[in-house]
Protein backbone atom coordinates (compact mmCIF):
# COMPACT_ATOMS: atom_id res chain seq x y z
CA UNK A 1 0.00 0.00 0.00
CA UNK A 2 1.35 3.43 -0.98
CA UNK A 3 2.40 5.72 1.87
CA UNK A 4 0.83 9.07 0.97
CA UNK A 5 2.78 10.76 3.78
CA UNK A 6 6.22 10.00 2.31
CA UNK A 7 8.25 13.06 1.40
CA UNK A 8 8.52 13.34 -2.38
CA UNK A 9 11.00 15.71 -4.03
CA UNK A 10 10.20 16.67 -7.64
CA UNK A 11 13.32 18.17 -9.22
CA UNK A 12 12.31 20.41 -12.12
CA UNK A 13 8.72 21.02 -10.97
CA UNK A 14 8.32 24.13 -13.16
CA UNK A 15 9.04 22.25 -16.36
CA UNK A 16 6.47 20.39 -18.42
CA UNK A 17 7.26 16.93 -16.98
CA UNK A 18 7.85 18.10 -13.41
CA UNK A 19 4.59 20.05 -13.35
CA UNK A 20 2.70 17.00 -14.62
CA UNK A 21 4.29 14.86 -11.90
CA UNK A 22 3.18 17.35 -9.23
CA UNK A 23 -0.36 17.35 -10.65
CA UNK A 24 -0.50 13.56 -10.56
CA UNK A 25 0.96 13.36 -7.04
CA UNK A 26 -1.65 15.85 -5.84
CA UNK A 27 -4.43 13.98 -7.66
CA UNK A 28 -3.45 10.76 -5.89
CA UNK A 29 -3.42 12.45 -2.49
CA UNK A 30 0.29 12.72 -1.67
CA UNK A 31 0.60 15.15 1.23
CA UNK A 32 4.33 16.00 1.36
CA UNK A 33 5.50 17.19 -2.06
CA UNK A 34 8.83 19.05 -1.89
CA UNK A 35 9.82 21.49 -4.63
CA UNK A 36 12.52 24.14 -5.06
CA UNK A 37 12.88 26.84 -7.70
CA UNK A 38 16.21 27.60 -9.37
CA UNK A 39 16.84 30.64 -7.16
CA UNK A 40 16.37 28.44 -4.08
CA UNK A 41 18.37 25.47 -5.32
CA UNK A 42 20.78 25.40 -8.28
CA UNK A 43 20.94 21.74 -9.23
CA UNK A 44 24.18 22.33 -11.15
CA UNK A 45 25.86 23.42 -7.91
CA UNK A 46 27.15 20.35 -6.08
CA UNK A 47 27.46 22.09 -2.70
CA UNK A 48 23.91 23.44 -2.83
CA UNK A 49 22.48 20.05 -3.82
CA UNK A 50 24.30 18.20 -1.03
CA UNK A 51 23.26 20.85 1.49
CA UNK A 52 19.62 20.52 0.39
CA UNK A 53 19.56 16.74 0.80
CA UNK A 54 21.43 16.85 4.11
CA UNK A 55 18.99 19.36 5.62
CA UNK A 56 15.67 18.43 3.93
CA UNK A 57 14.10 15.04 4.70
CA UNK A 58 13.29 13.27 1.41
CA UNK A 59 12.05 9.70 0.87
CA UNK A 60 11.46 9.64 -2.89
CA UNK A 61 12.95 11.64 -5.78
CA UNK A 62 11.57 12.28 -9.26
CA UNK A 63 14.47 13.70 -11.31
CA UNK A 64 12.72 15.63 -14.09
CA UNK A 65 15.07 18.63 -14.19
CA UNK A 66 17.03 18.93 -17.44
CA UNK A 67 18.27 21.23 -20.14
CA UNK A 68 16.04 20.29 -23.09
CA UNK A 69 15.40 21.50 -26.63
CA UNK A 70 14.88 20.60 -30.26
CA UNK A 71 17.27 20.07 -33.17
CA UNK A 72 18.24 23.75 -33.55
CA UNK A 73 19.00 24.21 -29.85
CA UNK A 74 21.07 21.01 -29.75
CA UNK A 75 23.05 22.08 -32.79
CA UNK A 76 23.76 25.57 -31.45
CA UNK A 77 24.49 24.72 -27.79
CA UNK A 78 26.09 21.26 -27.53
CA UNK A 79 28.14 22.27 -24.47
CA UNK A 80 25.04 23.29 -22.52
CA UNK A 81 23.17 20.11 -23.38
CA UNK A 82 26.07 17.87 -22.37
CA UNK A 83 27.61 19.69 -19.42
CA UNK A 84 24.51 21.04 -17.68
CA UNK A 85 22.63 17.77 -17.85
CA UNK A 86 25.62 15.81 -16.59
CA UNK A 87 25.98 18.17 -13.63
CA UNK A 88 22.28 18.09 -12.68
CA UNK A 89 22.09 14.30 -12.88
CA UNK A 90 25.32 13.50 -11.07
CA UNK A 91 24.66 16.00 -8.29
CA UNK A 92 21.09 14.86 -7.57
CA UNK A 93 21.66 11.10 -7.88
CA UNK A 94 24.81 11.12 -5.72
CA UNK A 95 23.45 13.44 -3.03
CA UNK A 96 20.12 11.62 -2.87
CA UNK A 97 21.79 8.29 -2.22
CA UNK A 98 24.22 9.82 0.31
CA UNK A 99 21.24 11.25 2.22
CA UNK A 100 19.51 7.88 2.45
CA UNK A 101 17.10 8.10 -0.49
CA UNK A 102 16.64 4.59 -1.82
CA UNK A 103 13.90 5.27 -4.39
CA UNK A 104 14.51 7.59 -7.34
CA UNK A 105 13.03 7.90 -10.81
CA UNK A 106 15.34 9.28 -13.51
CA UNK A 107 13.64 10.81 -16.56
CA UNK A 108 15.58 10.16 -19.74
CA UNK A 109 14.61 10.37 -23.39
CA UNK A 110 14.05 8.11 -26.38
CA UNK A 111 16.97 9.89 -28.10
CA UNK A 112 19.33 7.63 -26.09
CA UNK A 113 18.78 4.90 -28.68
CA UNK A 114 20.79 4.43 -31.91
CA UNK A 115 19.65 6.32 -34.99
CA UNK A 116 19.13 3.07 -36.91
CA UNK A 117 17.72 0.96 -34.07
CA UNK A 118 15.18 -1.73 -35.11
CA UNK A 119 11.60 -0.49 -34.77
CA UNK A 120 9.80 -0.47 -32.41
CA UNK A 121 12.80 0.22 -30.16
CA UNK A 122 13.33 -2.09 -27.20
CA UNK A 123 15.23 -1.11 -24.07
CA UNK A 124 18.04 -3.51 -24.96
CA UNK A 125 18.81 -1.51 -28.12
CA UNK A 126 20.80 0.91 -25.95
CA UNK A 127 24.44 1.30 -27.09
CA UNK A 128 24.05 -1.04 -30.06
CA UNK A 129 24.83 1.60 -32.69
CA UNK A 130 25.65 5.28 -33.45
CA UNK A 131 23.38 8.01 -32.09
CA UNK A 132 21.49 10.60 -34.13
CA UNK A 133 24.02 13.41 -34.65
CA UNK A 134 21.53 16.27 -34.23
CA UNK A 135 20.91 15.49 -30.54
CA UNK A 136 24.01 13.50 -29.59
CA UNK A 137 25.16 15.75 -26.68
CA UNK A 138 21.80 15.48 -24.91
CA UNK A 139 21.60 11.74 -25.60
CA UNK A 140 25.07 11.08 -24.20
CA UNK A 141 24.23 13.00 -21.03
CA UNK A 142 21.03 11.01 -20.56
CA UNK A 143 22.83 7.71 -21.18
CA UNK A 144 25.35 8.68 -18.50
CA UNK A 145 22.53 9.41 -16.02
CA UNK A 146 20.87 6.10 -16.81
CA UNK A 147 24.13 4.21 -16.34
CA UNK A 148 24.78 5.99 -13.04
CA UNK A 149 21.36 4.84 -11.77
CA UNK A 150 22.13 1.30 -12.92
CA UNK A 151 25.47 1.44 -11.10
CA UNK A 152 23.82 2.50 -7.82
CA UNK A 153 21.30 -0.31 -8.28
CA UNK A 154 24.00 -2.90 -8.93
CA UNK A 155 26.55 -1.80 -6.32
CA UNK A 156 24.31 -0.59 -3.49
CA UNK A 157 20.88 -2.08 -4.19
CA UNK A 158 19.26 1.34 -4.61
CA UNK A 159 15.87 1.34 -6.35
CA UNK A 160 16.79 3.89 -8.99
CA UNK A 161 14.39 3.37 -11.92
CA UNK A 162 14.83 4.93 -15.38
CA UNK A 163 11.90 6.08 -17.54
CA UNK A 164 12.58 6.77 -21.22
CA UNK A 165 9.62 8.70 -22.65
CA UNK A 166 8.88 9.33 -26.29
CA UNK A 167 8.19 12.86 -27.64
CA UNK A 168 6.12 14.69 -25.02
CA UNK A 169 3.75 17.64 -25.18
CA UNK A 170 1.21 19.38 -22.98
CA UNK A 171 0.87 22.21 -20.43
CA UNK A 172 4.01 24.22 -19.64
CA UNK A 173 5.67 23.23 -22.92
CA UNK A 174 8.37 25.40 -24.50
CA UNK A 175 7.14 27.48 -27.45
CA UNK A 176 10.39 29.32 -28.20
CA UNK A 177 11.05 28.48 -31.86
CA UNK A 178 14.82 28.55 -31.28
CA UNK A 179 14.72 25.81 -28.63
CA UNK A 180 11.34 24.04 -28.79
CA UNK A 181 10.47 20.53 -29.93
CA UNK A 182 8.42 19.89 -33.04
CA UNK A 183 4.85 19.74 -31.68
CA UNK A 184 4.89 22.99 -29.65
CA UNK A 185 6.72 24.66 -32.54
CA UNK A 186 3.90 23.62 -34.86
CA UNK A 187 1.27 24.97 -32.47
CA UNK A 188 2.96 28.34 -32.34
CA UNK A 189 3.69 28.54 -36.09
CA UNK A 190 0.14 27.66 -37.12
CA UNK A 191 -1.33 29.97 -34.47
CA UNK A 192 0.74 32.91 -35.68
CA UNK A 193 0.00 32.00 -39.31
CA UNK A 194 -3.73 32.01 -38.58
CA UNK A 195 -3.57 35.28 -36.61
CA UNK A 196 -1.64 37.00 -39.41
CA UNK A 197 -3.82 35.39 -42.12
CA UNK A 198 -0.75 33.97 -43.89
CA UNK A 199 -1.19 31.95 -47.07
CA UNK A 200 1.35 29.35 -45.95
CA UNK A 201 3.57 28.16 -43.11
CA UNK A 202 7.04 26.74 -43.78
CA UNK A 203 8.29 23.81 -41.69
CA UNK A 204 11.76 22.29 -41.34
CA UNK A 205 12.70 19.14 -43.25
CA UNK A 206 10.72 16.94 -45.60
CA UNK A 207 7.82 16.03 -43.31
CA UNK A 208 8.64 12.32 -43.79
CA UNK A 209 10.22 11.32 -40.44
CA UNK A 210 7.97 9.21 -38.21
CA UNK A 211 7.44 10.07 -34.55
CA UNK A 212 5.13 9.13 -31.69
CA UNK A 213 3.76 11.68 -29.25
CA UNK A 214 2.57 11.24 -25.67
CA UNK A 215 0.57 13.71 -23.60
CA UNK A 216 2.64 14.54 -20.54
CA UNK A 217 -0.04 13.61 -17.99
CA UNK A 218 -0.05 10.07 -19.39
CA UNK A 219 3.70 9.97 -18.73
CA UNK A 220 3.17 11.20 -15.15
CA UNK A 221 0.72 8.35 -14.49
CA UNK A 222 3.27 5.85 -15.78
CA UNK A 223 6.03 7.31 -13.60
CA UNK A 224 3.96 7.09 -10.41
CA UNK A 225 2.90 3.56 -11.27
CA UNK A 226 6.56 2.55 -11.63
CA UNK A 227 7.51 4.12 -8.32
CA UNK A 228 4.55 2.54 -6.53
CA UNK A 229 5.18 -0.91 -8.02
CA UNK A 230 7.09 -3.30 -5.74
CA UNK A 231 8.58 -5.13 -8.75
CA UNK A 232 9.60 -2.31 -11.12
CA UNK A 233 13.33 -1.99 -11.80
CA UNK A 234 15.68 -1.02 -14.62
CA UNK A 235 14.72 0.89 -17.78
CA UNK A 236 11.19 1.44 -19.06
CA UNK A 237 10.22 2.88 -22.41
CA UNK A 238 7.06 4.97 -22.18
CA UNK A 239 5.36 5.70 -25.49
CA UNK A 240 1.96 6.04 -27.11
CA UNK A 241 2.38 2.84 -29.13
CA UNK A 242 1.83 4.29 -32.61
CA UNK A 243 3.62 6.84 -34.75
CA UNK A 244 2.82 9.18 -37.62
CA UNK A 245 4.78 11.32 -40.05
CA UNK A 246 5.62 14.93 -39.27
CA UNK A 247 3.44 15.87 -42.25
CA UNK A 248 0.49 13.99 -40.71
CA UNK A 249 1.17 15.62 -37.36
CA UNK A 250 1.22 19.04 -39.02
CA UNK A 251 -2.22 18.39 -40.49
CA UNK A 252 -3.60 17.45 -37.06
CA UNK A 253 -2.14 20.55 -35.40
CA UNK A 254 -3.23 22.90 -38.19
CA UNK A 255 -6.77 21.52 -37.95
CA UNK A 256 -6.92 22.02 -34.17
CA UNK A 257 -5.47 25.54 -34.41
CA UNK A 258 -7.66 26.48 -37.37
CA UNK A 259 -4.95 27.42 -39.86
CA UNK A 260 -6.36 27.27 -43.41
CA UNK A 261 -3.23 27.99 -45.48
CA UNK A 262 -0.71 25.74 -47.22
CA UNK A 263 1.98 23.77 -45.41
CA UNK A 264 5.40 24.08 -47.11
CA UNK A 265 8.48 21.98 -46.28
CA UNK A 266 12.07 23.27 -46.41
CA UNK A 267 14.01 20.12 -47.36
CA UNK A 268 17.34 21.95 -46.90
CA UNK A 269 16.83 21.70 -43.12
CA UNK A 270 17.60 18.47 -41.21
CA UNK A 271 14.98 15.82 -40.56
CA UNK A 272 16.67 14.10 -37.62
CA UNK A 273 16.17 10.38 -37.00
CA UNK A 274 14.05 8.76 -39.79
CA UNK A 275 11.82 6.87 -37.35
CA UNK A 276 11.56 6.60 -33.58
CA UNK A 277 8.84 4.33 -32.20
CA UNK A 278 9.25 2.81 -28.75
CA UNK A 279 8.40 -0.70 -27.66
CA UNK A 280 6.60 0.06 -24.38
CA UNK A 281 5.60 -3.52 -23.59
CA UNK A 282 7.55 -3.58 -20.28
CA UNK A 283 5.53 -0.75 -18.75
CA UNK A 284 2.28 -1.95 -20.33
CA UNK A 285 2.82 -5.34 -18.68
CA UNK A 286 2.53 -3.55 -15.33
CA UNK A 287 -0.92 -2.26 -16.27
CA UNK A 288 -0.25 1.18 -17.77
CA UNK A 289 -1.58 2.45 -21.07
CA UNK A 290 -2.05 5.98 -22.46
CA UNK A 291 -5.49 7.51 -22.08
CA UNK A 292 -5.31 10.76 -24.07
CA UNK A 293 -5.51 10.59 -27.87
CA UNK A 294 -3.30 12.80 -30.04
CA UNK A 295 -6.16 14.99 -31.31
CA UNK A 296 -7.56 15.48 -27.81
CA UNK A 297 -4.09 16.09 -26.39
CA UNK A 298 -3.25 18.71 -29.02
CA UNK A 299 -6.59 20.40 -28.29
CA UNK A 300 -5.75 20.51 -24.58
CA UNK A 301 -2.22 21.77 -25.29
CA UNK A 302 -3.47 24.51 -27.61
CA UNK A 303 -6.00 25.64 -25.01
CA UNK A 304 -3.19 25.96 -22.46
CA UNK A 305 -1.07 27.83 -25.02
CA UNK A 306 -3.90 30.33 -25.58
CA UNK A 307 -4.33 30.89 -21.84
CA UNK A 308 -0.60 31.48 -21.45
CA UNK A 309 -0.63 33.82 -24.44
CA UNK A 310 -3.38 35.87 -22.81
CA UNK A 311 -1.24 36.24 -19.66
CA UNK A 312 2.25 36.47 -21.17
CA UNK A 313 2.15 37.06 -24.95
CA UNK A 314 5.11 35.76 -26.93
CA UNK A 315 6.66 38.12 -29.49
CA UNK A 316 5.69 37.20 -33.04
CA UNK A 317 8.47 35.04 -34.52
Amino acid sequence: MTNLDQRVFVAGHRGMVGAALVRELQRRGYRNIVTRGHTELDLENQNQVHRFFSTTPVDVVYLAAAKVGGILANQNHPVDFLYRNLMIQCNVIRAAYAAGVRKLLFLGSSCIYPREAPQPIREDALLTGPLEATNEPYAIAKIAGLKLCEAYQREYGARFICAMPTNLYGPHDNYDLHSSHVLPALIRKFHEGREANHDSVTLWGTGKPLREFLYVDDLARACLMLMESPSAEGIYNIGAGQDLSIAELARVVSQVVGFQGAIVYDASKPDGTPRKLLDSSRVRALGWKPEISLHHGVTLAYGHFLREQARHPLPVA
